[in-house]
């Protein structure tokens, strides 16, 4: 008796296991490099594995373009391009990647990800602008504009950090702007007093996250930075 129920116990167990499982959300981490590599990445890359895996979604990691497949896609709810620099995709594989914007899945890039793809258009209107310059990496303030966005609600109004400041062009109009940079708080910085450094939106049927954030190892060992990617990452899934 006491036998039969652990196995039928075991039995529903197994069962709730493989269905949250199957559940999962599943996220393809690219950071692919043709041009400049941030030393930085193979670190982020297991941050935001984890970062996924301890709120219940999976991370796949990998920097071998042939992915981008229709077939292969199709297993991924969203992908998070992590310092891609160059051009990274051909044109059948640049054709499934817009197919899987289309169809209503996520897209998430981070630090130099704008630095990536110059030459199509596409692509610069999903990312919603390009890399242009930046100075030495130092402190700066972050003046945070939106405070109830997933990616920005655990911030303060203000908030300090030492990275790599991103100076962008082609910057895309009717953009969801999260965070400003105080260019007189640092050096070097080009484009005045609209600087965003985050920012959200919907585009072509999906949606997209860009945070400038993330060039150097210490700034993906910051819970404010993590949660800020987590936060982006569950805008793109459509979740709460």
């Amino acid at each position: 008796m006491i036998g039969n129920i652990f196995k039928r116990v075991t039995l529903l167990f197994t069962i709730f296991f493989v269905t949250q499982l199957s559940a999962q959300e599943r996220v393809l981490i690219f950071s692919k490099t043709t041009g400049f590599r941030h030393e930085s990445i193979e670190h982020g890359v297991e941050v935001v594995k984890h970062i996924l895996s301890s709120n219940m979604m999976r991370g796949d990691h990998s920097e071998d373009s042939r992915l981008f497949t229709d077939s292969i896609l199709s297993k991924y709810d969203a992908i998070v391009f992590l310092s891609t620099t160059g051009d990274i995709l051909d044109d059948s594989q640049k054709a499934a990647f817009v197919r899987f914007i289309q169809s209503g899945k996520g897209f998430v890039g981070i630090h130099a990800e704008s630095d990536t793809e110059f030459n199509w258009p596409w692509y610069g209107q999903l990312v919603g602008g390009y890399f242009s310059s930046h100075p030495a990496v130092q402190e700066a303030k972050i003046e945070v504009k939106n405070r109830k966005h997933l990616a920005t609600k655990h911030l303060p109004k203000v908030w300090f950090h030492r990275d790599e400041w991103y100076d962008f062009k082609s910057v895309k109009e009717g953009l969801h702007i999260l965070m400003d940079l105080d260019e007189t708080s640092y050096e070097g910085g080009k484009m005045g007093k609209f600087h965003p450094i985050a920012w959200y939106h919907e585009f072509d049927g999906g949606r997209s996250f860009y945070t400038g954030l993330g060039h150097t190892l210490e700034a993906f060992d910051s819970e404010k930075f993590q949660k800020h990617i987590l936060g982006g990452i569950r805008y793109v899934l459509k979740k709460k």
